[in-house]
């Protein structure tokens, strides 16, 4: 244990920092979630005058104006979706980090970025910190890419990562991952808080004083976060998940933070034998399979974005074999179809307090915006009156407690994928006016949707 006054208190989930040990983080509320973060130790300083005055950085202020204009260089790795949710490229001396759950294919994807990139001629060091240079051999006799020329190092010490760095030159460091990453000017294990944020600060500023770009793997907590979370996060340029659910091949890489192009974009990755495989086209992939003949299938677009996307809602309700009715979500929250619920059986009548409702996203998509509420209201109702769904039609709109359907945004450009993809009909709010060249139904109110598709 560190000597007394030498440690602080940290949430890993909120980044809140307290004077002393807690059970629940006042910040966020979360239990258990304050861990001890011991002081680094002490450098030595110069004298007395030096001390008084302290040390000048040895760049000197300077003007804005002195600055020179210019785009921000990328590299291109040739993975298309990884670019794209980049910005256009991994950008020289960036920190970016990459977080997912276990297994869902962090190492996989940026064991091919590196290869990619060493195969386009910038030198790229891929350090393991989890697994043995034997295993990540294994790895990449599976992935389609020539992996021969990545130099690998199995390393967890921060100080001997960076120095191979500068005797290699490489342009990109790849580190899998920070929690196994540790300095040994900090006093505690790899993995806690204190720990993760001082590699990551230095590997920042290894980044900006070099110009090399270093891509970390971040893993999540339960609260489905980066480990280290919210600290970790101010300090990196870039932050991307990757999502997925392990029961379908198709991964979502999303960006929620980036220095160097823009946020909440997403890229679709398919996870084949050969590795991960772009997807050019994720609204094609997200509704192949579709049957527009069942009840209780709704087609929206949301707006990962810029990228408008194409994904099916299905509902099913059955009557109710409890006494409490189930309502089961997966791809929408919980809360939210709870209150589209109530909506539809105050203001449109329909009686779902005694059906078991299951509302289903498919392709491992969320639902994180309102403008899919018009589609998941229509999908139930289609489910309960048992009658499909016009096949060439998508709902876009927000449901209100009223029961009104409020417009959204976006929408000439979520059409114009709609149309690309065959639709000719689109259901949407009173009054909305489109250029996109679909027929629009207006549906002004919930009850005016479940008249219109029962006749």
């Amino acid at each position: 244990m560190p000597p007394k006054g030498r440690s602080t208190y940290r949430c890993t989930e909120c980044g809140a920092e307290h004077p002393k040990w807690v059970g629940r983080c006042e910040g966020c509320g979360a239990w258990n979630s304050v861990a001890e973060e011991p002081a680094a130790r002490k450098r030595r300083s110069g004298g007395a005058a030096e001390r008084r005055a302290g040390a000048p950085s040895a760049q000197p202020p300077i003007r804005l104006s002195a600055v020179e204009r210019g785009g921000v260089g990328r590299w291109k790795t040739g993975l298309d979706e990884f670019d794209f949710v980049l910005g256009g490229g991994v950008v020289p001396a960036s920190l970016t980090i990459v977080g997912g759950e276990p297994g869902i294919g962090k190492s996989t994807l940026l064991l091919q970025v590196a290869a990619r990139l060493e195969a386009g001629g910038i030198s790229t060091l891929y350090v393991s910190g989890e697994e043995s240079p034997e295993q990540v051999r294994l790895r990449a006799d599976r992935i389609a890419e020539d992996c021969g020329r990545v130099h690998l190092l199995p390393e967890v010490r921060l100080e001997a990562v960076m120095a191979h760095a500068q005797t290699l030159h490489a342009g990109v460091l790849v580190v899998d991952s920070i929690q196994t990453t540790y300095s040994e000017d900090l006093e505690g294990a790899p993995g806690n808080v204190g720990q993760v944020r001082e590699c990551a600060a230095r590997l920042m500023r290894f980044a900006k004083e070099t110009g090399t770009a270093v891509l970390l793997v971040g893993h999540v907590t339960r609260g489905g976060v980066i480990a280290g979370p919210k600290t970790l996060e101010h300090i990196v340029d870039t932050v991307v998940y990757f999502e997925g659910d392990p029961a379908h091949d198709y991964r979502v890489l999303r960006a929620v933070k980036n220095r160097f192009g823009s946020v909440d974009e997403v890229g679709v990755f398919e996870m084949t034998g050969g590795g991960l495989r772009p997807v050019p086209n994720p609204s094609a992939a997200f509704l192949s399979g579709r049957d527009p003949a069942a009840p209780g299938s709704a087609v929206t677009a949301l707006m990962e974005g810029t990228r408008p996307v194409l994904v099916e809602v299905q509902a099913l309700a059955v009557r109710s074999s409890f006494g409490t009715p189930q309502r089961v979500a997966n791809g929408l929250d919980q809360r939210r179809l709870a209150l589209l619920l109530a909506v539809a059986e105050r203001r449109a009548a329909l009686p779902f307090h005694e059906l078991d409702v299951f509302v289903n996203v498919t392709g491992g998509v969320r639902l994180d915006e309102p403008a899919a509420d018009l589609a998941v209201m229509a999908a139930l109702c289609s489910s309960v009156q048992d009658r499909p769904l016009p096949a060439d039609a998508v709902f876009l709109g927000e449901v209100g407690l009223g029961g009104e359907i409020r417009p959204t945004a976006g929408t000439d450009r979520r059409l114009a994928e709609a149309v690309r993809l065959g639709f000719r009909r689109a259901f949407l709010p009173a009054r909305t006016r489109t250029t996109a060249g679909v027929e629009t139904i207006p549906v002004p109110h919930v009850a005016d949707l479940a008249r219109r598709l029962a006749a």
